[in-house]
């Protein structure tokens, strides 16, 4: 798929916020961050809105014309894209413990089968935590592909509405029935993180926006096209909604917010990512310097970000104040990123498109 500028730009911009929000867990970055620091998890919800717009393209793609999806292609890509990496940082946190931001950790097994975010005692196990939106985002690579063919051989209009309204509504019901239930019996743990914050069946807002986008852009290019005419509208729009979802969100653990704020929230984002998936707007048209190297190595910063952190705090402890603060450990959080970037993820990327083209060459022949 070709790099467009804006998606490169909203991809910067979720990891940056993710970084700034993850300062907490050595002190945080000072008074004036604590804007960004407090809403900086928002930048997770945009990762979810990208990723089901660009899987979902390349899921319906295939189905759109009528052909078959290849699930062992899509699987083995998926795997040589994130496994490598993970596995990496996993090993690091499982066996030097001298590298994690915080002592308690779950169990290994729960990170390697991706289930850590459905079983995990947050209170006692916080380190390596913000995995979990890793394993939503693997569940949506497993699930997605086997729901998009079902939808397609029953071509039913009807089943894809209900499909949408069981997604949107159903997590609206689940989500305030797990509140109440929750602040009526005030269980002796996180109970916002392990009930409604981590689980995937709580977070399938953002994934399912951004595939409502890929399959109006796969199966209604005219429509898309059309719309495509007012994305500027569409980013001043985004933003309006989104900020109004963070009105929702100054009580994250409120009924409000986790009842209706994370499908206005994921409303919101997919307007912008709308807008940045064309040149039709100024999200869409402005290229940011250095937006294109932070996404190309957004996947690694975000799995090792807490590590980096985490040295720089034993190192040097609290003789840093103000924009010092920041400058260092971002150095510090860039030049880990980067190393497990050049070091593990590329060359996994290039033996997996080596291996593709292997693979195409007796077919072709």
């Amino acid at each position: 798929m070709q790099r467009l500028p804006g998606l490169d730009t909203l991809r910067a911009l979720a990891i940056v916020s993710v970084m700034l929000f993850h300062s907490w867990v050595v002190g945080g970055m000072g008074p004036h961050f604590d804007p960004l620091v407090r809403y900086g998890w928002v930048g997770v919800d945009i990762f979810f809105v990208l990723s089901g717009f660009l899987i979902g393209s390349q899921v319906l793609a295939p189905l759109s014309c009528g052909e078959r999806l290849a699930l062992g292609d899509f699987y083995r890509r998926r795997a040589y894209r994130i496994v490598p990496a993970f596995a990496v940082v996993l090993a690091l946190y499982q066996f030097a413990p001298a590298l994690r931001e915080l002592p308690g950790m779950a169990p290994w097994w729960q990170f390697a089968t991706f289930t850590m975010n459905l079983v995990i005692d947050y209170r006692s196990q916080p380190a390596f935590s913000h995995a979990w939106s890793l394993c939503v985002e693997e569940h949506f690579y497993l699930l997605f592909p086997l729901l998009a063919i079902g939808l397609a051989r029953l071509r039913s209009g009807r089943a894809m509405a209900v499909t949408a309204a069981a997604v949107v509504i159903g997590g609206i019901v689940l989500r305030s029935a797990l509140w109440w239930h929750d602040t009526a019996l005030q269980p002796d743990r996180n109970w916002y993180i392990e009930d409604l914050y981590f689980p995937t069946w709580a977070r399938l807002d953002g994934l399912f926006v951004g595939v409502l986008l890929a399959a109006m852009k796969t199966f209604r290019p005219a429509w898309w096209s059309r719309a495509q005419l007012r994305a500027q509208a569409s980013m001043w729009c985004g933003l309006g909604i989104t900020g109004i979802a963070l009105v929702l969100f100054r009580d994250r653990a409120g009924l409000l917010a986790n009842a209706i704020g994370w499908p206005l929230l994921s409303a919101g984002l997919g307007l912008l990512v709308f807008a940045a998936a064309g040149p039709n707007s100024a999200l869409g048209r402005w290229r940011v310097p250095g937006a294109a190297w932070l996404a190309g190595i957004s996947y690694s910063l975000y799995l090792s970000h807490k590590i980096a952190y985490h040295l720089v705090q034993v190192a040097l402890g609290d003789r840093l104040h103000g924009v010092a603060i920041f400058a260092v450990y971002a150095a510090a959080a860039l030049a880990l990123g980067s190393a497990l970037h050049l070091g593990v993820e590329r060359p996994f990327l290039r033996l997996r498109d080596r291996r593709a083209v292997r693979r195409a060459l007796p077919a072709a022949a």
